[in-house]
């Protein structure tokens, strides 16, 4: 079985990701150019002086990837950081071992020390972003309904809709991966 180092290892940047990228290629850029960074010299110094690595399971048809994955980039950029992408549907072991309630929901985001082990785990989306997705789920009629699929897509379709075209929402990512990783970079 592979590390997480190991996968860390053999992956590709999370630029190279993104350029390759086949669906929401132009809502990523296009959050990636609208991201303004905060000033916010604690987070980006240790970022600089621990220099993590970090391996994001992502694969590019998901939202909550396309919203979350620029960030990520703009952070790593402010802090010199190498970050590796790895798709979760082309080997599934290391999903497997980072599931989030039972699923190989994604984006996930593993900060890796310097020996290349697991420090914080993020993903895959800011905790009060999780709430109002909950929120909005429950009102989808039961899975077997004949109006499921149908409903569940226009939740999809409102929900990237609102990825984005929202900034508070990337600055509500950036703030809950901020306060995932930099304890975990602190002790």
């Amino acid at each position: 079985m592979k590390t997480e180092k190991q996968y860390f290892d053999e992956a590709i940047s999370l630029e190279t990701y993104m350029d390759q990228m086949g669906t929401h290629k132009e809502n990523s850029f296009g959050i990636y150019e609208q991201f303004e960074m905060p000033q916010d010299a604690e987070f980006i110094n240790v970022l600089k002086e621990k220099k993590p690595n970090i391996l994001v399971i992502t694969e590019d048809w998901c939202g909550d990837a396309m919203m979350n994955n620029p960030i990520l980039r703009k952070i790593a950029e402010a802090a010199d950081l190498d970050v590796r992408t790895v798709y979760r549907d082309q080997d599934t072991d290391l999903i497997d071992r980072h599931l989030t309630n039972g699923g190989r929901s994604i984006p996930i985001y593993l900060l890796l020390d310097q020996a290349g082990e697991v420090q914080a785990k993020w993903g895959p989306r800011a905790t009060s972003i999780q709430a109002y997705v909950m929120e909005l789920r429950k009102e989808l009629p039961p899975a077997d309904s004949a109006e499921y699929k149908e409903k569940q897509q226009a939740l999809i379709a409102g929900l990237m809709e609102e990825y984005t075209s929202k900034p508070e929402y990337w600055q509500t990512v950036y703030e809950d991966i901020r306060n995932t990783f930099l304890p975990a970079l602190q002790k």
